[in-house]
């Protein structure tokens, strides 16, 4: 596939999920790296929404928006939310791969790109009365995104609605026990460091 095909793809997923995703993981048809730039995109525009909409929708001070961090916190994010899938799939024998999930979950991310910025556009001209548009665009972004993402998980693992629901379920479940080993290892070498520092503190006075 060339460039072009590659870059113009995702538009076609997203406006033909089921066969744009059957491609996806079954020809070959998907970008990893443009899926990437696709989840940065969505991090940028997040962030540039939470910074530059109008005050009329916007109650959060500028100055407390850290793009680097926000954009850094949903990579990790979607890391993590793909590694759990990917290990509650294998073990309910679906077919989609690592690469395959990312992939998914870049190009459902197209509509909220296209929208987001759009949006924070907008809402430096609407009155107080007419927040319900914003917020409408918004909704209908990440209602599109969520359904794209089913449908995607579910035609990449090659699950049912039900099966693909309880897998998003145990995905869930799995992303907390994640987190939570992070969270304890981290823990854990934090109080060995310490440990070791009053080793070396205590080995120096005595010396």
């Amino acid at each position: 596939m060339s460039k072009k095909k590659k870059l113009l793809y995702p538009f076609y997923v997203i406006s033909h999920p089921f066969d744009g995703f059957y491609e996806v993981r079954h020809r070959g048809k998907g970008s990893v790296p443009l899926s990437l730039f696709f989840i940065f995109l969505f991090g940028l525009s997040f962030s540039l929404n939470r910074r530059y909409a109008g005050f009329v929708v916007n109650t959060i001070n500028p100055r407390h928006v850290d793009s680097r961090a926000e954009i850094i916190g949903i990579f990790l994010a979607i890391l993590l939310f793909a590694a759990a899938n990917w290990s509650i799939t294998c073990l309910m024998e679906g077919e989609g791969r690592f690469k395959d999930i990312i992939t998914i979950i870049g190009y459902s991310m197209l509509p909220m790109i296209l929208v987001f910025v759009p949006a924070t556009i907008l809402s430096w001209f609407i009155a107080a009365d007419e927040e319900g548009i914003y917020y409408l665009l918004l909704g209908i972004s990440i209602i599109y995104f969520a359904i794209l993402l089913l449908i995607g998980i579910m035609v990449i693992h090659n699950f049912g609605f039900g099966k693909t629901l309880t897998t998003l379920v145990l995905t869930f479940a799995a992303l907390l026990i994640i987190i939570f080993i992070i969270l304890l290892l981290f823990s854990l070498v934090n109080q060995v460091i310490l440990f070791l520092q009053s080793v070396y503190t205590e080995l120096i006075m005595r010396a």
